[in-house]
């Protein structure tokens, strides 16, 4: 497996997809609403074609929030698989705060093994493949990059600054609860002050491999393309990300996947 091939494709076809959110990011789009009422809209279709357009080359299956999910007795025969979130936090693309991303991760034997996350509007792209770390390219560097070679080259590794000296939880914008708030109040009796820092979508797993915070924890519904590609960023960067049912990292491509509640937490 030509894990470097195979990286920087999912770089461009992250890249390309944000152009394609872009186009409609600042126009006057229509929402729909899913059957799991969660919201969709033009972005997210259209980052998806584009994503799928891109990785098809590959002949290694595609599995995109925004496509029908075959059943788990075909997906269950395969040893690679690409998890694919064209547009994570729509919630926050509708409220056009910027804080959305494109979520692109390769699957094998049901860990993540590369993990590509861009922020559109922010251009900012966080990147790890196994075995050779997590990485981060900033809005400053982008006007350097012409070629995707620049980009391996001139990406920050992983973590990229010291932890606060404050314990620091970072908190979904969208997704707050009673437990969340009970747990800050444990780690509260533990360190004392706890900052609680808010971002939507899987910018929340970039900051705690980044070293902005030390953990998130997620009491509440996700799917397996909304936590692939921030679990390799974060394990590559030296933190886990723990499933609280099983105790031991999530894993991917199961037969139901919806995520068990989890807690991600920056390296020691």
């Amino acid at each position: 497996m030509d894990y470097n091939s195979l990286l920087k494709l999912a770089i461009t076809a992250a890249l390309n997809a944000g152009q394609e959110i872009l186009k409609i990011y600042d126009t006057d789009f229509f929402v729909e609403t899913k059957s799991d009422n969660t919201p969709v809209t033009l972005a997210d279709k259209g980052a998806s074609n584009s994503i799928i357009k891109d990785l098809v080359q590959t002949r290694i299956p595609i599995i995109s929030e925004e496509e029908d999910v075959l059943d788990h007795e075909v997906r269950k025969k395969w040893e690679h698989v690409w998890l694919v979130d064209p547009l994570d936090g729509t919630k926050e693309f509708v409220k056009r705060n910027g804080e959305f991303t494109v979520n692109i991760a390769l699957i094998e034997n049901h860990q993540p093994v590369i993990g590509v996350i861009y922020l559109p509007v922010h251009k900012e792209l966080y990147f790890a493949c196994i075995n050779y770390g997590s990485f981060k390219v900033t809005k400053q560097q982008f006007s350097n990059l012409t070629e995707i070679e620049n980009v391996l080259t001139q990406a920050i590794k992983l973590p990229t600054q010291k932890l606060p000296k404050k314990y620091t939880v970072v908190a979904s914008r969208s997704h707050l609860s009673r437990e969340l708030n009970q747990h800050i109040d444990k780690l509260k009796n533990v360190y004392g002050d706890v900052d609680i820092t808010n971002v939507g979508s899987s910018i929340k797993q970039c900051w705690v491999a980044e070293g902005k915070a030390h953990e998130y924890l997620r009491l509440g519904t996700t799917m397996e393309w909304d936590t692939a590609a921030g679990q390799c960023i974060i394990e590559q960067a030296g933190g886990q990300i723990i499933d609280l049912e099983t105790q031991k990292p999530m894993r991917y491509n199961k037969d139901n996947m919806r995520n068990n509640f989890f807690i991600a937490k920056h390296r020691a």
